[in-house]
């Protein structure tokens, strides 16, 4: 009896969390972040990677601030709001956020300007090349030309190697500068850089949004970013 016992209440608990997980996947709110639901109304976010796949950091501080010699920008470069953007090409989540992005620099042509940098995830196989081809490109002048062009092949399923070196020669890219970039890791320390800060700044996992300082985890809906934007144009 007390073995049967032990089963009973063994198979309960197991359907009751195969329940709790069921209801996550389909409600959209993603799985939990190292015990924790996504912050911001539990907003979609990829978790970041396990403690031991993240470069050493001192603990969380500010953002690192905007060098308009090396971010990559779009907007007004004089904006009083900045956005700075910790993403990783391949999240699903980050090209939903996109979108949203998209929409505020629409509505905020001079008030806002995005700041784009790199969070590649580990367990994402295409993440890291995605980041250093939109880095090669950026060395021939073409950063957010490829930006678009990686979201728009993730969006299709169609992330590789090959499709940066294809997209860079349809961007009117030297093809052979590109490849050799591409294929050496020429802009791997930039992306591992990207990496290092946004750990530091406190970034948990993908898309990782600062206006001006604060930090939005999570693709939230485009309400929650005009709240606090039109919050830092009060300020």
């Amino acid at each position: 009896m007390f073995f049967l016992g032990l089963f009973i209440g063994v198979s309960s608990v197991t359907t009751v969390a195969l329940a709790v997980l069921v209801g996550l996947l389909v409600s959209g709110k993603g799985l939990p972040i190292n015990g924790a639901v996504a912050a911001q109304g539990n907003a979609p976010v990829a978790a970041a990677p396990s403690p031991s796949d993240l470069p050493d950091a001192p603990p969380a501080g500010p953002v690192k601030d905007v060098d308009v010699a090396v971010d990559h920008i779009r907007g007004n470069k004089n904006a009083k709001v900045t956005l700075i953007e910790y993403s990783d090409f391949e999240c699903p989540f980050c090209l939903r956020h996109k979108g949203t992005v998209d929409q505020v620099l629409k509505d905020y042509p001079n008030d806002v300007r995005v700041i784009y940098r790199h969070f590649p995830l580990s367990f994402h196989p295409e993440a890291q090349k995605a980041a250093e081809s939109s880095e090669c490109a950026g060395k021939q002048g073409k950063f957010w030309e490829m930006h678009d062009k990686i979201f728009e092949a993730k969006s299709a399923s169609a992330m590789s190697v090959a499709k940066w070196k294809e997209e860079a020669r349809k961007l009117g890219l030297n093809g052979d500068a590109f490849d050799k970039c591409l294929d050496s890791g020429e802009t791997a320390g930039r992306v591992s850089q990207d990496l290092q800060e946004g750990t530091t700044a406190g970034v948990a996992g993908t898309p990782g949004t600062f206006i001006n300082g604060q930090l939005i985890e999570g693709a939230v809906p485009y309400a929650t970013l005009k709240q606090a934007i039109d919050a830092a144009l009060k300020g």
